[in-house]
């Protein structure tokens, strides 16, 4: 009788340690999506957003070094308006050409700058990034574009465009991030992060670059359409912002390690920053990695142009305009 005791005793405790077993759920090795590759990519690789980003170059610059052969300046206005008047020595592509003409035309390797050059410098500073995300590190935009190179330019460009129009419907309280959400889903089919990486810049060559433009009129008009990136200075954020805007530091907070996760995938993002140029950057940025992104054209100096002004937060303001010499 106690053989048989036993025996149920030892039957019953290794039957619980088997379903104790069973009970125990297997560690997941899931592979990492694609949006998480390329963001590990790029963020080990530069991470040129977070670093070095705006890669601004001004027309002082330029003048200077219009005899330096190191130097190149490549115009990405129409053929009637390069015709018009250009800087010397520059030469007219198309903005969506620009990767072809970088792989396939020159040696990037053998400038020292290359300037990149649009009537704003809001074009120029997208397609400046996207170059700098594919590995060409030594790409630049002209700061206000051709606005200030020659007053001609910035007529109809950043003296038109630059208003106060909404300065008293700006918002002034601080609004907080969202918690974690999710995010993009990228299909390219590729399973190495450079082919992802170089697939999604394709694919942003392609797309126009006036698809991801929004006035100030519809951004104050229609505020809850957009998670709004306001992407300035707390300062500039305080001094006022479109309605629901979330501050985004520069150079910091379009990281995975801070506030990256925290920009909604299932929305349309509207980035934000006083020029449009720095947005300019961020928007080429979080649309290779998979984001609908949105720039707002010439940024808070569409609605808010005086109060940049005053406090020194990137207003524009004629003294931009330098009246360099141009060639018709």
């Amino acid at each position: 009788m106690k053989k048989v005791t036993l025996y149920l005793v030892l039957f019953f405790g290794v039957t619980i340690i088997l379903s104790s077993f069973k009970n125990i759920e297997k560690p997941t090795n899931n592979p990492p999506s694609e949006f998480e590759l390329l963001v590990q990519y790029l963020e080990s690789n530069g991470n040129f957003i977070n670093t070095l980003a705006p890669a601004l170059i001004t027309a002082e610059e330029v003048k200077e070094n219009l005899k330096n052969e190191k130097y190149l300046v490549l115009d990405i206005r129409s053929g009637d308006w390069f015709d018009y008047g250009h800087i010397k020595k520059s030469k007219n592509v198309k903005g969506p050409e620009l990767l072809d003409y970088f792989e396939n035309k020159i040696d990037p390797t053998a400038y020292d700058k290359i300037t990149i050059i649009c009537y704003s410098g809001q074009s120029a500073s997208y397609y400046t990034s996207l170059l700098r995300l594919y590995g060409f590190n030594n790409v630049y935009s002209l700061k206000w574009g051709m606005s200030s190179w020659a007053e001609e330019f910035a007529t109809n460009i950043w003296i038109k465009n630059s208003k106060d129009e909404y300065i008293d419907q700006v918002e002034k309280t601080a609004n907080s991030k969202l918690e974690a959400v999710s995010t993009p889903m990228l299909n390219t089919g590729k399973t190495d992060a450079k082919e992802i990486l170089q697939t999604r810049i394709k694919e942003a060559f392609a797309k126009p670059y006036k698809e991801f433009i929004v006035k100030s009129a519809v951004a104050f008009e229609n505020p809850a359409d957009y998670f709004i990136v306001n992407y300035t200075s707390e300062e500039s954020y305080n001094e006022g912002h479109l309605k629901g805007a979330v501050q985004y530091q520069p150079k910091q907070c379009l990281a995975s390690s801070t506030s990256l996760y925290k920009i909604p995938a299932n929305k349309k993002i509207l980035v934000n920053c006083d020029t449009g140029l720095s947005a300019a950057y961020a928007v080429a940025y979080l649309n290779v990695i998979g984001y609908d992104v949105y720039n707002l054209a010439y940024g808070s100096n569409s609605y808010m142009n005086s109060t940049l002004v005053e406090k020194g937060l990137n207003g524009w303001t004629k003294n931009e305009i330098k009246n360099f010499p141009i060639v018709e």
